[in-house]
């Protein structure tokens, strides 16, 4: 079943976070897709929050991945695939055992490695509509 959120302002952000982590209850790896500037990092740092980072949260964009401390879930693992060349490089910094971690994995540009992801990955679509919302949906 696809559900569907949004978001009018960066203020609504926190409520999101919090319907968006209730309706995937049990899920933990969640791979984000939406254009450059569609809100990906945004809408990140508000389930960080959510789950009570305490870490400064930022795009992992050169790091490729960024772990953040929660008071309540241990490690977070936040992925930013956009500068790989290729799978094998993913392979290389240990994705896999992220993956399998049972932390939470929030991923950037995930369509760069399509036969890494597990099967239980939540697809997540930003996408920024013409009056400035944003539309998050995903499937269960």
């Amino acid at each position: 079943m696809r559900k569907e959120l949004t978001v009018k302002s960066l203020k609504d952000l926190p409520q999101a976070a919090q319907e968006f982590l209730s309706l995937t209850k049990g899920k933990k790896i969640f791979a984000f897709n939406g254009k450059m500037g569609a809100g990906k990092t945004t809408f990140i740092k508000a389930l960080c929050s959510a789950l009570e980072v305490e870490d400064n949260v930022c795009s992992p964009t050169f790091a490729i991945l960024n772990v953040y401390l929660s008071r309540t879930e241990g490690e977070i693992y936040h992925f930013d695939f956009y500068r790989l060349e290729d799978e094998m490089q993913a392979l290389d910094i240990g994705v896999e055992e992220n993956f399998y971690s049972g932390n939470f994995c929030f991923l950037e540009w995930a369509e760069k490695i399509p036969s890494l992801l597990p099967t239980e990955c939540v697809f997540v679509d930003i996408e920024e509509t013409k009056d400035g919302e944003r539309k998050i949906s995903f499937s269960l």
